[in-house]
């Protein structure tokens, strides 16, 4: 545990690191946090934190910046967020006039302007009920799974399986999906199916949850909105390597890894902050993600967010992706 000195540094440290973008040195932070402490003294206590894994020392400089441990101690346990006016109010369509895709584009161009950096929309999901599942083999451990819903529209999906199923086991599984679970929700049948395919052996069990989870997917990447990416180019973390900068363009335009972030952050409550390096979610360790749910009509369908670099200032972050995501609810519960 640290103590209130340790952290009051470690807070200053990372506020005056994210305000200049550079290392910290031991004078400067003591008259950053505004205590009466030698130099000798703090250095101390920033080996402390060094030992730790809190900060670091970059090897062109005596000072210390955070690393991804010291900015989630720093988000989740000293981050004082301010509830500024943030003029967003008539930046999202007006509530009845524009169509989702309008509402979904608007959002992520508003993130990306408010931010500076990158803003991200995962277009609304309608609840997917199935009426009928079924399964076929194509090839060698490749399934095309077929989802029905009531109203008619057909998904077809392709999975690749860590077993090969011979016809009359795929039949098995899609009896037993379809007079089990036919009529629930993909949520409803994922959550169900956690609990009731102990039952079920091993291979069919895992078939049938492969199914429900790319079920519950996005049909197309199109469905996560992008804007800003190249605000990203003045992030002095970036552009100063061509090489990581050019991983960072390849994530935005495939948007693989940001449905695979994005599906997670919708089941958070409430904005949640992903720091790379502390983590598989975040696939590059000088990102941060801040991401929110947003719903409509109280049941929630997407999530929102900004993408930028570490050293982004959290609290405003914070607040913009909270009061974009609310504004998204409101806008989208009232669209017809």
């Amino acid at each position: 545990m640290l103590d209130d000195r340790s952290k009051l540094l470690l807070k200053a440290l990372v506020e005056r690191y994210i305000a200049d973008g550079q290392p910290v040195g031991s004078r400067t932070l003591a008259k950053a946090a505004g205590l009466e402490l030698s130099p000798a003294t703090v250095r101390n206590v920033m080996s402390d934190l060094e030992e730790l894994g809190l900060i670091a020392s970059p090897h062109t400089s005596a000072g210390r910046i955070p690393t991804a441990r010291g900015y989630r101690l720093f988000v989740d346990t000293m981050l004082t967020v301010r509830r500024d006016e943030i003029p967003t109010v008539s930046a999202i369509a007006a509530p009845g006039i524009e169509s989702p895709q309008r509402v979904i584009s608007q959002a992520a161009h508003l993130l990306s302007s408010l931010s500076q950096f990158v803003g991200v929309v995962m277009a609304p999901r309608r609840a997917s009920v199935f009426r009928h599942i079924e399964f076929l083999s194509l090839s060698e451990r490749r399934v095309l799974v077929i989802i029905v819903s009531p109203e008619g529209e057909v998904q077809n999906r392709i999975i690749q399986t860590q077993a090969n199923f011979s016809q009359s086991q795929l039949v098995e599984a899609s009896n037993f999906l379809n007079s089990h679970y036919a009529g629930l929700t993909i949520e409803e049948v994922r959550e169900r199916l956690k609990t009731e395919l102990e039952a079920l052996r091993g291979e069919i069990a895992d078939l049938m949850k492969q199914a429900v989870d790319i079920g519950a997917q996005p049909a197309e990447q199109d469905e996560v909105v992008v804007a800003g990416e190249r605000n990203l180019l003045s992030v002095s973390e970036f552009s100063s390597d061509l090489g990581n900068l050019r991983r960072l363009f390849d994530l935005f335009e495939q948007k693989t890894q940001l449905v695979r972030l994005l599906d997670v952050s919708t089941q958070a409550d409430g904005v949640r902050i992903y720091i790379g390096g502390e983590s598989q979610v975040v696939p590059f360790e000088d990102l941060s993600i801040v991401t929110a749910p947003y719903e409509v009509d109280g049941q929630v369908v997407g999530t929102l967010g900004v993408i930028g670099p570490q050293r982004m200032p959290y609290d405003r972050m914070i607040q913009i992706v909270d009061v974009t995501a609310k504004l998204v609810s409101n806008a989208l519960s009232h669209t017809k």
